[in-house]
């Protein structure tokens, strides 16, 4: 074979090739065996490798990077990469599609309806017809390149289709999601076993690992998928309906679970049919996204915060298993709270292997009736929490037994005391050994003292070795007290001590939550400091007076006074100023009074805790509710049901950039 035989040769490789690529991968149609196709790639990289000036980076060969990436670099997306609000009920939707139509009264409204894959939402660009990048979402302004592990993927071209009939010339940019088929997930984790390697929790976890790996061989070994669902090009396109339509023409995989519907009578009767079906599907799906079809609608509503008003994802109810109650167990917070949990047989539930679930209290497992060695049903309540729903009773063999709330605390054996009208039970040791560790943990979290390198279990060397019997002591804490624990050496016992006494002052709304008192939350404390801008007027005040500040009511302000009257609080409170652990007394400026907010969502500048304490600083009132009276609704990353309160309230609804405005930074 000469060079031009050659040449031509490894062209027709290349068509045939990827002929069967996309009939096998995109169209799920195998007809040519998996041994075949090898060979035919086998030979094309023969002849590749021999005439290496025929290679092209579409090359099927190209498809796995050779060297591992030393960093991923940034990428600024050419428009935003939107998050979706949540609607849990029909009801919701509803209220969705009411709102929408307030902002464009008279239009026609119908519906685009896909599933919501749960995945790794990525950016393609296509230069030309050529994949010359792919991104991950990042922020939702700037992602990752991971262009390298997504040529992996084979349902992904590495050129468009140029016979589609659509103008491939310019860039083109559209988006989906890249996820792992259950299949392909058990396949793995029985080689992690078989090796005797960590199990991987759920499949979504592990498609995103493996898009964030720099070694593109890692990715290319897990066989990920796709789906393609955003056309950000203007390509003629009138409706998302064909968008889709366009994308599968370009070559590219998408969902044929997707339907056209003229209203939401239309697009219930879908979610009921696609939610029977959901546990046969291949892949792992968690709702259903419903859209306004017409695009120049969709551009008429916009976007409020990091959402578009067009789209919504309706979420399936918590999904559910049953397993077995092997024991119960208690749990005890830093107020002493004894939390009773279900030990149980493991089970996955909503993708992720559930071992234990909360049952709140002893009246609620006596309301439910549950019991040791009952067959249960056990859900994940938004997808996040497992929680014991209900004991399957027609199960019971009779030897199921009765729990009893322990009467001495299991962990330092102190009496349990439940207060005449409370629901919680609590040790009334105050030395108790879990209670200290808690409200250790409590005073070093993120939204208090915020002191890094403390975590569960130095704290617990801590306390064991006597180093410390309150949070106060951790400001005497040397290198030397350090050393010679397990885990430390000169340095990492250097970075901690440092670590503690660059916190010593914080703002006084951290302080008070750092204080631990019972019902005090970061909302309840920023309240306070707003109000009294001084502890010692907290100290002093009378529960009367703690009344007066909106958002406390009776149980909290008693807690409060009590507080600040038991003895040991003020040595407490004496020792951490004797260490020089305390507060910065701010002047707060005037810039935002009379202004009032509330931040639903996650904020990609600075944490939600930090904004508000920037709004009470400026003058401004941080709130936690939505009422006609509030001034602005802050949406963010996710945002809640607050923002669907606010808009049918006529809240100045503002995003992330108009915030910053109003805060100038």
């Amino acid at each position: 074979m000469n060079k031009e035989e050659a040449r031509q040769r490894i062209i027709k490789l290349r068509e045939v090739i990827n002929f069967h690529r996309y009939n096998y991968h995109v169209l799920d149609r195998q007809d040519i065996s998996e041994a075949a196709l090898d060979s035919l790639k086998h030979e094309l990289w023969e002849l590749e490798e021999k005439y290496p000036e025929f290679i092209t980076p579409d090359s099927p060969t190209q498809r796995v990077g050779g060297k591992p990436l030393e960093k991923f670099e940034k990428v600024k997306h050419i428009s935003p990469m939107l998050s979706l609000a949540d609607a849990f009920s029909y009801e919701e939707l509803l209220a969705w599609e009411e709102r929408i139509k307030k902002l464009i009264p008279g239009e026609n409204l119908d519906f685009f309806a896909e599933l919501k894959i749960d995945g790794f939402a990525v950016s393609l660009t296509y230069e030309n017809g050529l994949l010359v990048e792919g991104a991950t979402r990042g922020d939702g302004k700037v992602g990752e390149n991971v262009t390298q592990n997504l040529k992996t993927i084979e349902s992904i071209p590495l050129r468009l289709n140029e016979d589609s009939g659509i103008n491939i010339k310019g860039r083109i940019v559209m988006r989906g999601e890249v996820f792992l088929s259950k299949q392909e997930f058990d396949r793995i984790n029985s080689e992690q076993a078989k090796k005797g390697l960590q199990i991987y929790a759920n499949p979504r976890n592990l498609a995103a690992g493996s898009i964030r790996q720099l070694d593109s061989k890692i990715a290319a070994a897990r066989k990920l998928d796709s789906f393609f669902y955003n056309l950000v090009t203007d390509l003629g396109q009138k409706t998302h309906e064909e968008e889709h339509e366009i994308i599968e023409k370009l070559g590219l995989k998408t969902s044929k679970y997707v339907k056209k519907c003229e209203n939401l009578a239309q697009i219930k009767d879908y979610i009921d049919d696609l939610e029977n079906k959901r546990d046969s599907l291949p892949y792992q799906i968690d709702g259903m996204v419903v859209i306004v079809n017409n695009l120049d609608l969709e551009n008429r509503l916009g976007i409020v915060g990091k959402a578009p008003r067009w789209a919504i994802a309706y979420k399936f109810p918590a999904e559910q298993a049953t397993t077995k109650i092997l024991d119960i167990q208690i749990s005890i917070g830093r107020t002493g709270a004894l939390t009773p949990f279900a030990v149980l047989e493991p089970v996955k539930v909503a993708g992720s292997t559930v071992s234990r679930a909360t049952l709140h209290n002893a009246d609620e497992i006596k309301r439910k009736d549950i019991r040791i060695g009952d067959t249960v049903i056990v859900q994940k309540a938004g997808d996040i929490i497992p929680e014991v729903v209900e004991p399957i009773r027609g199960l019971r063999s009779g030897k199921e037994t009765f729990f009893n709330m322990p009467t001495i605390c299991p962990m330092c054996g102190g009496s349990v005391i439940r207060p005449a009208g409370e629901v919680i039970a609590r040790c009334a040791n105050v030395n108790c050994f879990a209670i200290q560790r808690e409200r250790v943990k409590h005073f070093v979290s993120k939204g208090a003292f915020d002191i890094e390198g403390l975590g569960e279990k130095i704290v617990e060397q801590l306390l064991e070795e006597d180093l410390i019997s309150d949070p106060s002591d951790l400001f005497e804490l040397t290198v030397g007290d350090l050393e010679p624990l397990e885990r430390f050496a000169e340095k990492s016992a250097a970075n901690l001590v440092q670590s503690i006494q660059s916190k010593k002052k914080i703002s006084l709304s951290k302080f008070i939550y750092a204080l631990g008192i019972r019902y005090v939350g970061i909302q309840t404390a920023g309240l306070l400091a707003d109000y009294f801008a001084d502890l010692e007027k907290i100290e002093t005040s009378s529960e009367e007076d703690l009344r007066d500040v909106e958002g406390v009511g009776d149980k909290v302000a008693n807690s409060i006074f009590r507080w600040f009257r038991n003895p040991k609080n003020l040595e407490y409170l004496e020792k951490l100023e004797k260490h020089g652990a305390g507060y910065i007394k701010e002047e707060k400026t005037k810039e935002l009074e009379g202004l009032s907010f509330v931040i639903t969502g996650s904020l990609s500048f600075m944490a939600r805790e930090e904004a508000e304490e920037l709004i009470r600083h400026k003058g401004g009132k941080a709130s936690g509710s939505v009422s006609t009276n509030l001034d602005y609704l802050v949406v963010g990353e996710n945002p809640g049901s607050k923002l669907a309160k606010a808009e049918s309230l006529g809240v100045r609804v503002i995003d992330e950039a108009e915030f910053k405005k109003i805060l100038k930074i």
